[in-house]
């Protein structure tokens, strides 16, 4: 892999559900491939809500990316031209992702990393504390609390319209579950301990 005039490095764009950053990465892969940069963007396979050889955003925007099982993948498919590398759910990735994403941004390239900062318990979620912790640059976007109308940076699960247990798993693959965005004061979450300080 070739070294570019200009150093590589991770930018991460999260926050909860209906936050916007499917439509925010999309829009820098556009940006990326109005300058005529070679933009290789990536998705895990798990995330088949919409296509299976696209990230869309809820609104339908789409932008065509290669499904992966593991973020070793990613290497396979990074030539000597390429110039940015995009993952989208990073949260659903295996925790390589942070030294493939060290690894591509110490070689010039630019990583542009997407994907939810906390579970719907509201707890850091898979990988993404690393990342963050790696990256340059960090967009913490919010939604809007569908109770309050306040800034939203939870994801609230309902199962048959009530919040989900504490001891519910993380992901759930073909439940009747649905997600809204929520302020931490109407964040609910079953059996969830309570924080104390001693």
């Amino acid at each position: 892999m070739h070294q570019p005039l200009f150093g590589g490095w991770v930018e991460v764009i999260c926050g909860p559900m209906f936050s916007g950053k499917t439509e925010e990465i999309i829009r820098r892969i556009r940006r990326l491939e109005y300058a005529k940069k070679n933009v290789l963007a990536f998705k895990p396979v798990i995330d088949n809500r919409y296509s299976s050889d696209e990230i869309v955003s809820h609104n339908k925007t789409k932008a065509k990316s290669i499904n992966i099982s593991c973020a070793r993948e990613i290497l396979d498919f990074v030539k000597d031209d390429t110039h940015s590398v995009v993952i989208d759910e990073a949260q659903f990735l295996d925790d390589e992702i942070v030294p493939v994403a060290q690894y591509l941004a110490d070689r010039g390239i630019r990583v542009i990393i997407g994907g939810l900062d906390t579970d719907f318990r509201g707890e850091p979620f898979g990988p993404m504390p690393e990342i963050l912790s790696i990256a340059e640059f960090v967009t913490k976007l919010t939604a809007i609390c569908v109770k309050s109308g306040q800034p939203a940076t939870r994801t609230q699960r309902l199962i048959n319209g009530k919040p989900a247990s504490y001891n519910d798993p993380i992901v759930l693959v073909g439940a009747s579950e649905s997600y809204e965005p929520r302020a931490r004061d109407y964040h609910e979450v079953i059996d969830k301990p309570v924080h104390k300080i001693k």
